[in-house]
C-alpha cells in the first residue's frame, strides 16, 4: 500500500474509532456533567495521535497477518 494511502487509512480509521470510545468511556467515567465536552476532547486530543501512529506502524504486519489466517481457514 502506497505510504500516503497507509496514512491516511490509519487517520480516518482511529479517528472514528478513537472519537467512539473516548466519547463512551468519558461518559461512563464522569456522566454528563458540566465539562463533560471538555474532558472528552481532552481525551480525545490525548489519544488519537497515539491511535494513529499505532495503527500507520501495524497495519502492514496486520495485513500480512491477517492474510495469513484466511489462508489458514481457507479464506
Amino acid at each position: 500500500m502506497q505510504l500516503l494511502a497507509r496514512f491516511i487509512l490509519a487517520a480516518l480509521m482511529t479517528a472514528v474509532m478513537v472519537c467512539m470510545v473516548t466519547l463512551v468511556v468519558t461518559f461512563i467515567n464522569l456522566g454528563l456533567r458540566a465539562d463533560f465536552l471538555l474532558q472528552w476532547a481532552k481525551a480525545y486530543l490525548i489519544s488519537w495521535p497515539i491511535a494513529a501512529a499505532t495503527a500507520f506502524v501495524i497495519m502492514p504486519a496486520a495485513r500480512r497477518l491477517t492474510d495469513t489466517i484466511m489462508k489458514k481457514i481457507g479464506g
